[in-house]
């Protein structure tokens, strides 16, 4: 099934014609028919020749109901444009047309109605000239009466070729739908109706409804109940627990931890005119906004600029939005989402430097460009605002762990790195720096990220989360030693059974001590004070090895004999030199066998 949207003036026949090809009456609220005109969205559908199943989303074509329509237009990827032959373009014919230019909508067809009142060659003829200049430009025109059925076959018969024209949407992307309307259903709960532009939705499925997780209790498709429903597809979603006051136009049902939600967003307008405050419309949200322009030395024709959003929206890279004056009721103009997870602009010169970062960029997400801008960025971060992340990153990204980094972001941190351990004072340079120390030193997010720099340094070693330079493994005092020998006398029964923080303590091992000890190499100390047996990773490999594979945190304690207090820092330690290896989710797997020497 494809969805498109009418658009066009006041009384030139939309709803007519809608319900001249579906039989189906869009206006569905009393004061509508009582008016004789749309005010809020309606829906109707039909089948086509070919068979292909094809649902209009009737919008209003009075200018004081503008954002009803735009929350109607702005999912659709499709227009039905409906221009009276009588009267032709008009008003709000110009300003739907706008709308749709500003959100690149690219696919349609003219239906000029009321052919039986009057000659259409001259609507049509106007039509085709005034939408040269628009991404509407060369769409086809079909000459129609609603009231005695001239046309509607050649009509259906444009229909159909225009589906076939339209992008199909990937069934397994991740689902963003945005709520037109909410509303009960006595015996269901609440309903809530959207067009689903990509994914699937299933009914059981959890998602995010802003703060909220809800269910899918059920789904309608065209009136039906549906087990599953993939788009594109007008849909009705029964959700579980949550009263339909609660879910407004606008919201968005999100796959759960698949999106990022921002109120700051830098964009390309496409009109340089936008005023400092508008408002912004997306699928069916409308939200204020400020403008900030990045560069207001240049004003190129398509500028720059920074929204700042009252209130937070899931977007991502080439999401188109339309901006609106409230004030003079005009869209005046699109903007493409180049970056919603910018970063902040506190120095002086920043935004110029920003601007001239972006001036290039079009809204086509890729891997390459945004680690290149960036630096350094998460897996997740880019999969949530919208850039496909593959398994193997490009020759210019370094992918380690969850992050993906630059090649010239990476060797200033190898020397940074170097630097920061060889800065420490002479009596500390045998005991290493830990991996967090390091990871503030270097404005790291992640110290995980210190351990997989150290192991490309040849001059250092990184031994139980401290880095030192290589060969640096002092003696111990013989007290230390006394004390490091008890600790390993204890740990020869149940090598996993690390000794609580008060033991150590009595043991002689406080914090200093113990990194001592680590830093000669006599015990392997993890995060948390977890201090084992030198010989630890390699003894794990081996319990672990007779596990079903992958498997899960408590199946790996119970092998280990041991707690989860020691088993989550031994397990991310075994990660990070390559041991194991996390997959979904708790799950595990052995990679390699830990080495002779431990």
């Amino acid at each position: 099934m494809q969805v498109i949207a009418t658009a066009g003036h006041v009384d030139h026949g939309k709803s007519t014609l809608v319900r001249a090809l579906t039989g189906m009456e869009p206006d569905r609220w009393a004061e509508e028919r009582r008016r004789g005109m749309t005010i809020d969205l309606g829906y109707a559908w039909m089948s086509l020749p070919s068979g292909e199943e094809i649902a209009f989303v009737d919008v209003p074509g009075h200018e004081r109901f503008a954002t009803n329509m735009l929350a109607g237009v702005g999912p659709v990827p499709a227009v039905l444009l409906v221009i009276a032959a009588d009267e032709g373009w008009s008003a709000q014919t110009e300003d739907h047309v706008r709308a749709l230019d500003a959100l690149g909508v690219g696919h349609g067809v003219v239906a000029v109605t009321k052919s039986d009142l009057a000659d259409p060659a001259a609507a049509i003829e106007q039509a085709s000239d005034l939408l040269s200049a628009t991404t509407l430009a060369g769409i086809p025109a079909v000459s129609v009466s609603g009231q005695t059925g001239t046309g509607l076959d050649e009509l259906r018969i444009a229909l159909d070729a225009l589906i076939r024209r339209l992008p199909v949407p990937n069934p397994n992307a991740r689902v963003r739908l945005w709520v037109d309307r909410s509303f009960t259903v006595h015996g269901s709960g609440t309903v809530v109706t959207g067009t689903l532009g990509s994914g699937t939705l299933r009914r059981g499925d959890v998602l995010e409804l802003g703060d909220a997780m809800v269910t899918v209790r059920g789904l309608h498709r065209l009136g039906q109940p549906a087990e599953a429903v993939t788009a594109p597809a007008r849909v009705a979603v029964n959700l579980r627990n949550v009263p339909h006051e609660d879910v407004r136009r606008g919201d968005t049902l999100l796959t759960p931890g698949a999106w990022r939600a921002t109120t700051v967003v830098d964009v390309r307008l496409g009109d340089p005119g936008a005023p400092s405050h508008a408002t912004l419309h997306i699928g069916a949200a409308a939200v204020p906004v400020r403008v900030r322009r990045l560069d207001a030395v240049t004003r190129p024709a398509s500028p720059i600029v920074r929204l700042l959003l009252d209130t937070a929206l899931p977007l991502e890279i080439g999401d188109r939005l339309l901006l609106r004056d409230p004030g003079r009721r005009q869209v005046v103009g699109g903007a493409t989402v180049l970056d919603p997870a910018p970063p902040s602009l506190r120095r002086r010169g920043a935004a110029k430097i920003r601007a001239a970062s972006l001036a290039t960029e079009l809204g086509h997400p890729d891997v390459s460009a945004e680690v290149a801008r960036r630096g350094a960025v998460s897996r997740s971060l880019l999969m949530a605002i919208g850039v496909p992340v593959g398994a193997t990153p490009p020759p210019s990204v370094i992918a380690t762990g969850s992050w993906l980094v630059s090649r010239q972001r990476w060797e200033e941190w190898r020397c940074g790195l170097q630097a920061a351990v060889e800065r420490r004072p002479a009596a500390l340079l045998d005991a290493g720096a830990s991996h967090a120390d390091l990871a503030r030193a270097l404005e790291l997010d992640d110290p995980q990220l210190v351990a997989a720099l150290a192991r490309t340094c040849p001059d250092l070693e990184d031994n139980g989360g401290r880095v030192r330079k290589r060969g640096h493994a002092p003696a111990l005092r013989p007290d230390l030693e006394q004390a490091v020998a008890r600790l390993v006398g204890s740990l020869q029964a149940a090598p996993f059974a690390a000794p609580e923080q008060q033991r150590l303590v009595a043991l002689g091992l406080g914090r200093r001590e113990l990194g001592a000890a680590a830093a000669a190499r006599a015990i392997l100390l993890l995060p948390g004070d977890i201090a084992l047996l030198p010989t630890a990773p390699r003894d794990a490999a081996a319990r672990l090895g007779e596990l079903s594979q992958p498997f899960t945190l408590s199946s790996a304690r119970q092998a280990l004999g041991t707690t989860r207090r020691v088993a989550v820092p031994l397990l991310e330690y075994l990660d990070r030199i390559g041991i194991t290896e996390r997959l979904d989710g708790d799950l595990r797997r052995l990679r390699v066998p830990a080495p002779a020497g431990g």
